[in-house]
């Protein structure tokens, strides 16, 4: 997966399963519900007046926030935004994003010491996904990648790494012997954003129902259905005017 452009935001995946440059898949399956994603991009060297890390908030593909980590407050972008901006859950929202942008912004430098190149600046991007389940299970994992290139895969429930591309394979390395970043991602993307996920939901779960695609539910079939169900009545309306027409045509021929 290779997005072009400085700063260019990740999309969560459209099913649990998470998709890197070699396609590893990230967990998930049958059971879950809806998936709540943030992608953080860290660029080191901002141009003049963009911050040095914006997040993007996302659940089952739909932008619901948007956040300078510099900033003091997080941005509703949507009407899913707009529903629980008003949440305490919203607002504690506020400090973890930041501990976390801080936590990548001190990780960049190793980061780009090993994938050093000439060919201009690095910007580090990094996807923290939690998938809500039905029965209240949660699978958290997270992606990391240089300019868009997504390699490196951890996934939270097991601890397990997974490298995408042969070129990540020290950072894989590094971070897997560091206790502190491994339980740090752990923490928030099966506590944080856990909780995050739960109480969103109670406010979310009829609006994301509306906002389905029409290609995957039910009512993907209802305007053909419809279109049938007019045209066979426009059918039986014929066929019962020519009846009609018929019987009255052999009562005037039987009176005279």
């Amino acid at each position: 997966v290779v997005l072009a452009g400085r700063g260019a935001f990740l999309l969560c995946p459209p099913s649990p399963a998470a998709v890197l440059c070699s396609h590893i898949s990230g967990g998930g399956g049958k059971g879950y519900a809806h998936s709540l994603c943030y992608n953080f991009t860290i660029d080191p060297q901002p141009r003049p007046g963009e911050p040095w890390c914006v997040v993007q908030g996302q659940v089952d593909e739909n932008v619901f926030l948007s956040y300078d980590c510099g900033g003091a407050k997080i941005q509703s972008t949507s009407p899913l935004g707009e529903e629980v901006k008003a949440t305490h859950t919203w607002e504690i929202q506020t400090e973890t994003l930041r501990d976390i942008g801080d936590f990548l912004k001190g990780q960049l430098s190793d980061v780009i010491l090993e994938k050093h190149t000439a060919r201009g600046p690095l910007t580090l991007q990094a996807r923290m996904t939690c998938q809500c389940g039905e029965n209240g299970h949660i699978n958290g994992s997270w992606q990391f990648g240089l300019n868009g290139q997504m390699c490196l895969l951890f996934d939270s429930e097991n601890g397990h790494w997974s490298v995408g591309h042969s070129g990540w394979s020290h950072m894989k390395e590094k971070w897997e012997n560091d206790r502190a970043v491994t339980d740090f991602l752990q923490r928030v993307s099966m506590g944080d954003c856990r909780a995050w996920c739960k109480n969103f939901m109670v406010r979310w779960e009829e609006m994301l129902k509306s906002t389905a695609s029409p290609t995957t539910g039910p009512s993907a079939v209802q305007p053909t259905a419809t279109a049938i169900d007019l045209i066979t009545g426009i059918a039986a309306g014929v066929r019962d005017s020519f009846g009609i027409i018929i019987l009255g045509w052999i009562i005037y021929k039987m009176r005279y």
